[in-house]
Formats: C-alpha cells, structure tokens, sequence
C-alpha cells in the first residue's frame, strides 16, 4: 500500500503576489498600485487620519473628560496663612494626644490658621525610622491645602507656649527673618566648612530652621508653599537617603543635603533658638534654653530612653491652662 505523500516545500517559493491572490483580490489595483510606489505616504496619510478622528473625539466627547486647562487652580496665599502640622504616634496615650491636638488647635483658632495630625503608618516609610514621616506629612498638607503660604512642621515632643504671638508677624514676614536670620554660619556646627549665605533677601526665603549645638534642628520648621518647597521634601525625602541609616536618621539627611545643593542652602534662614525651637531640657540648647515668653517649650526626644512626654510636659499644661484662665 502507498500513502499519499504531502507536496514538497520548494526552496524558491512562488513571488508574495501569487501566494496572496484571495485576498489581493479584494485589493482595488489603484490602492494596490500606491501601495506598492508610495508606501510612506499612505503611511502617513493613515497616521493624519486616526489624528484627526482623535482630535475630533476630544472636542465631542463626552462631559467627563475635562481638559487639564480648565482644572481650577488654587493660587497660593489664598487660603490660610500657615498650616501647622504634627504627626502623631497612634500608639500613644490618648489622653496626652488630645491635649497636643487642642494645644495646635487652639493656637490655630486664634490666629486663622489650620492643623493637620496624620500618622506615620500613612505614609510609605519602607522600614526607615517613624521620624521620617514629617517630611511625607508636609507634602500631604500641602496637597490637602494648596492656597496656604506656610506650613509649620512642629513635632509632638513640643508646646506652643505664648498663644498669642502670632508665628507670621513673630517671624515670617520678609523684614523680620532677614532681621534674625544667621548668616555666614556653619550648617553643621562647629566647623563646617559649609557656611549660610550672607546676601539674602527675606522675600527670597523659603525654609525656615533652628540650629541647636549639634546641627539643624528640624524638630520645628517652617516651609514656604511653591514649586521650591515641593521640590526640597521630595529631594529629602529620596529612598536613597531613607535607607542610608544616617546616625539621625531625616536630621543628618538634611543636613547633607543642605550642604550639598547651593539650591536649598540659598533658600534657607537659620534662625535663633529661642525664636522657633527653644528647648526646656537637654544638652544642645544654643543660645535657646526656653524662658517664658518663647513661642515654644521644646522637651526633645521625650519619647526615648525610658523618658515620658506627658509627664514632662504636665507642668507646662499646666500654665497654659492658668493662661487661658488667666
């Protein structure tokens, strides 16, 4: 018996043409023609055509594609005048927590400000220390409040001890922080060779720090609203710098990154102390031990080694509650 053998695949095969006979036959000659003398133009005739059916789509469409130009844009200084913002360890005392919240509050009230108290568990952290959370918690605010000028990051360690100053007109308008501001400084003391600039201009300033006796002290801060700021929290904020473990974790950070890029010292006022950050206990008080009539009462890294916020702050609730009474 034989079997029928399959046909044999030539090496020559028969030309593209008359392997495509079906379906060339539904190929009109003229088309078929351009096709094969003019090929870049049909393709470019075809490319101009889905452009235009695209164009076309996006003026008749639908109401729910709304083109980014006609998005409102909230302009910045239309909204409150600083926003102050302390993130909150949701494990802590209830009880202290409440009164850290009625303490900016309170403050806010008075002056026209807002607050924002966001957690670090909001924030992407990627196993680097719960500090780091300020500087995600400030972009945020920003986001939640686009026509504020200022954000004033202030940690739960501190107390806004003199209510009625306002932090604007104390600190933040152009002729005062040139007034205080230190200049031909080192970032890092005592002998960095990285020094603030001595030529700036207050209108120019964007950011806001104390310096204690190791360094800058980001434990109270504050940031003008703009494309700079956005800029400066994000750079801060880079994964490289989260998981470099930095001694000081987000201090030493931005401390680097001060030093390192002109674009953020020539946008920095390093103030006095006592002006932003005066601190009630510790070692690294420069020049800015806390007395009464300071904005702040700062009891840094209260919540380490055994030591209790709450109770060391107690006492200071205290007066401010004879003040409001008062």
């Amino acid at each position: 018996m034989h079997f029928a053998m399959p046909p044999r695949k030539t090496s020559r095969p028969p030309p593209y043409a008359a392997r495509n006979s079906q379906n060339s036959s539904f190929v009109p000659p003229v088309l078929r023609n351009m096709l094969r003398s003019k090929p870049r133009v049909i393709v470019g005739a075809v490319l101009g055509l889905l452009t235009l059916l695209w164009l076309l789509g996006m003026i008749g469409g639908s109401s729910s594609s709304v083109p980014l130009t006609n998005i409102p844009k909230v302009a910045v200084g239309s909204g409150a005048p600083v926003v102050i913002v302390t993130v909150l360890d949701p494990s802590a005392n209830p009880a202290w927590v409440q009164k850290i919240k009625a303490n900016r509050e309170e403050y806010a009230k008075k002056h026209g400000y807002l607050t924002h108290f966001p957690t670090p568990n909001q924030y992407p952290l990627n196993n680097a220390p719960q500090s780091w959370s300020r500087v995600p918690a400030l972009r945020h605010a920003m986001t939640l409040y686009p026509g504020s000028t200022f954000f004033w990051y202030l940690d739960s360690s501190a107390l806004i001890m003199s209510p009625n100053l306002d932090l604007h007109a104390h600190l933040l308008s152009p002729a005062v922080i040139e007034k205080h501001m230190i200049t031909n400084a080192p970032v890092v003391p005592p002998d960095s060779v990285i020094k603030t600039f001595s030529n700036l201009k207050g209108e120019r300033i964007d950011l806001v720090i104390a310096q204690d006796k190791e360094g800058l002290a980001p434990s109270s801060f504050v940031v003008r609203n703009g494309e700079w700021a956005k800029f400066f929290l994000d750079a801060w904020f880079d994964p490289i710098y989260r998981s470099y473990n930095f001694q000081k974790a987000e201090s030493h950070a931005l401390e680097h990154i001060v030093q390192w890029h002109g674009t953020i010292l020539a946008k920095l006022a390093m103030v006095p102390q006592s002006l932003l950050n005066a601190y009630v206990s510790g070692p690294n008080a420069q020049n800015g031990q806390y007395k009464e009539g300071d904005l702040i009462a700062n009891f840094p890294e209260c919540d380490k080694e055994g030591r209790n916020c709450a109770e060391e702050q107690q006492p200071f609730f205290e007066v401010l509650e004879r003040k409001k009474q008062g």
